[in-house]
């Protein structure tokens, strides 16, 4: 308990799915939440079951001025912020040569360019702050191709490098950036997956806790000589290739 006592951390994409994980646990850890996400409804009743250690927001990530006012209410009611979990995100899926323009606009908007901007609009409250921790939810989709997810994958491997530029500038204000990288996780975005169908060597999908804690671990002082750095939480399934069969015996 208390591993992140006193510190405040706004949440993006936090009223469900990971999110809300993120913002449960960091409470249960002594944090200061700011809770944003469109999802009104959602975010007023998470806000509610978190009391006093949390507040609700509506923020489109994609829009600079929903990122202003989300960082003054943070500033107003907590009085600093010291951590930024870049969570909010949005998928879909088509062949690249019918992929619409429109959506892939979208996606790289919310996924991408709102990663940007947060973390454009966050480093100077932490630096009256004086120091902090972002963390940036990127995916093991940047970290690899997979078919009919392009603007994902392309929006996700932005993300990781962002991080890592971000993270050189940003060293010297005491500020560190990280991505984390989730492989197969069950949230709703991906209730419609069968785990059974992808080869991950632990034999199941990730819980949002799980992820969760990773995003603890960067918030936290624990984690404090890491920047620039990639956390992958997806049970193994970016490490090589799966056998069905025992290995081979020795043939030298």
């Amino acid at each position: 308990m208390g591993r992140v006592s006193e510190k405040v951390v706004l949440v993006t994409g936090g009223a469900q799915g990971m999110g809300a994980a993120h913002a449960r646990l960091l409470v249960a850890e002594g944090a200061k939440v700011v809770i944003t996400d469109i999802l009104h409804k959602e975010g007023e009743a998470l806000a509610a079951e978190l009391g006093t250690s949390a507040i609700y927001v509506r923020q489109d990530v994609a829009q600079p001025e929903d990122w202003c006012q989300a960082i003054a209410a943070a500033e107003s009611k907590f009085g600093a912020l010291h951590g930024l979990v870049n969570n909010a995100g949005i998928a879909s899926m088509a062949p690249i040569e019918q992929f619409p323009l429109e959506q892939w606009k979208k996606t790289l908007a919310v996924n991408l360019t709102g990663v940007f901007l947060g973390m454009q609009t966050a480093l100077p409250a932490m630096r009256r702050a004086g120091g902090g921790s972002i963390v940036n939810i990127s995916s093991i989709e940047g970290l690899r191709g997979t078919a009919g997810l392009h603007a994902y994958v392309a929006s996700k491997f932005g993300v990781r490098g962002i991080t890592k530029s971000a993270a050189l500038e940003a060293a010297a204000s005491g500020v560190r950036v990280n991505s984390i990288h989730p492989g197969l996780t069950n949230t709703r975005m991906t209730e419609n997956f069968e785990p059974s169908s992808f080869p991950i060597p632990l034999g199941r999908a990730a819980e949002p806790q799980e992820v969760s804690r990773a995003v603890l671990f960067l918030l936290s002082d624990e984690s404090s000589y890491l920047t620039g750095s990639e956390i992958v939480v997806d049970g193994g399934l970016t490490i090589g290739v799966p056998h069905t069969c025992p290995a081979p015996a020795n043939i030298f």
